[in-house]
């Protein structure tokens, strides 16, 4: 029969043994890139009241962090290309890249960052951050679905871990002083936002 004092050491060793030897069930945070070959970032704004003229930014970068146990998301950083505006009419493009709207060469980059989600359910989340365009930081609330993460099927042996999400949001362009042809109701104060992505897990 063992003392109680060998007892009670033999316990403290099993207890700490299974603490240090068992399994974290937290994941670690991990860095997700932007694959910009699955990057749309479009959006939407009236045209004089009669259509919305759909346009796209085809040249953007972006990552964050985020920790899929815990749903923690952190380090949020999208930077879009002023120039890279595209409506598929040149005039108007050239417009769109001017004084009266993106100002590009004075601005070159419109940034999004943000450093928390808030999940309504497994899928659904709320992103609270900061919009830097035309050299004002404005508050700026994206709401997205999950659609998925996992291995990647397409690719050669060594295949990566992917997320792929939904976001939606409407920007008041006068906010931030872009206010060509607001007055007159010519062109849209509000302007829909369209994001669809998908990340590349990069580390750990």
């Amino acid at each position: 029969m063992l003392s109680y004092s060998t007892s009670a050491r033999w316990l403290c060793v099993v207890f700490w043994t299974a603490l240090l030897g068992a399994p974290s069930t937290h994941a670690a945070d991990a860095r997700y890139e932007l694959d910009p070959e699955h990057l749309t970032i479009g959006f939407l704004v009236s045209h004089i009241g009669y259509a919305d003229v759909l346009g796209f930014f085809t040249k953007a970068t972006g990552s964050y962090t985020f920790d899929e146990a815990t749903r923690t998301l952190k380090d949020v950083r999208v930077a879009v290309e002023s120039k890279s505006v595209f409506t598929g009419h040149d005039k108007r493009d050239g417009h769109l890249r001017g004084s009266d709207f993106l100002d590009a060469s004075r601005a070159p980059l419109v940034v999004f960052t943000a450093d928390s989600a808030e999940w309504r359910d497994d899928k659904t989340f709320v992103v609270n951050g900061e919009l830097e365009l035309l050299g004002k930081r404005r508050p700026l609330r994206l709401t997205g679905t999950l659609n998925k993460s996992g291995i990647y099927p397409i690719g050669g042996a060594s295949k990566p871990y992917v997320m792929g999400a939904s976001l939606r949001a409407t920007v008041k362009r006068s906010d931030w002083d872009m206010n060509y042809a607001v007055a007159n109701g010519w062109v849209g104060d509000d302007v829909e936002l369209i994001i669809e992505f998908e990340a590349r897990r990069t580390a750990p």
